[in-house]
């Protein structure tokens, strides 16, 4: 059975698809708040849930000549304003102990990136803040590993956790998503969601950039819906080829419309089969 995770008024593992979307990194106050509005009209028109997604820091980048964000302090700020005007609740990344209490204080959903999903403390930081805490699957794990990560944060007491399948390595340079790994991950009784953006990627394809084949980014989102997820994330641009991260990856805000329009019909239909 699926734990219900409520996180800033959207509900995981009822009976709506929540969309999780935005850029992948803040690259400016006035972008962040643009797309955030766009997202949402076009949420709020197909009566889907949604959650602004948004980093304020990349740590991860292959290059350290990447872009990586406005830092913490302005990043947070970008979001609660966000949070406020526009009216949605809010996920952003973390990627050590000492900023889970701190953003934890703005956002409604604290996410651990996939590199970083077996890090004790940073897992026991977040889980001890009692916001709800999205854990990406590592690419190097199998999904039957995440019950032990699931366990580090409910040692907390923290019961509102999330897990997101984004790919697994095959090969070099190259991700394969198992779509099996949705059900075998929901066993631990945490709502999965699906990363469609982050598993089309072809991590350092392209020299010091993440590469990726957008175009198959449909076809996983369909997949993993008619598998039963229980939410999409995606990162959403309005100019993806200027994109300051993840550009071969993000979904274009203009054809996000039709997109979510045809997984809300998969998941309309699987579950009135």
């Amino acid at each position: 059975m699926i734990n219900c995770v409520n996180a800033g008024g959207v509900r995981f593992g009822g009976d709506q698809l929540p969309i999780i979307a935005g850029p992948c990194v803040i690259e400016s106050r006035d972008h962040a708040l643009k797309m955030a509005e766009a997202i949402a009209e076009i949420t709020d028109s197909l009566g889907l849930p949604y959650i602004f997604k948004s980093s304020y820091d990349k740590a991860n980048r292959t290059s350290v000549k990447s872009f990586r964000g406005l830092g913490m302090k302005k990043g947070l700020d970008i979001l609660s304003e966000i949070k406020e005007k526009v009216g949605v609740p809010i996920l952003t990344d973390i990627h050590n102990p000492d900023e889970a209490v701190v953003a934890a204080d703005v956002v409604d959903v604290l996410q651990i990136p996939a590199f970083l999903c077996r890090q004790t403390d940073l897992l026991l930081a977040a889980g001890k803040t009692q916001c709800a805490v999205n854990i990406k699957k590592g690419q190097f794990l199998a999904p039957w590993k995440m019950g032990a990560i699931v366990q580090k944060i409910e040692s907390t007491g923290n019961k509102n956790i999330l897990l997101t399948e984004r790919g697994t390595t095959f090969g070099y340079e190259s991700l394969v998503t198992d779509v099996r790994s949705i059900s075998i991950m929901q066993k631990t009784g945490c709502p999965v969601i699906f990363d469609a953006t982050h598993s089309a990627q072809m991590p350092g394809k392209t020299g010091d950039i993440t590469g990726g084949m957008r175009d198959y980014v449909p076809v996983l989102a369909y997949a993993a819906t008619a598998a039963g997820c229980n939410g999409i994330f995606l990162e959403v641009h309005d100019n993806v080829n200027e994109a300051k991260s993840d550009a071969a990856t993000q979904w274009p805000l203009d054809d996000l419309s039709n997109l979510l329009t045809i997984i809300k019909q998969i998941y309309q239909a699987k579950n009135e089969s």
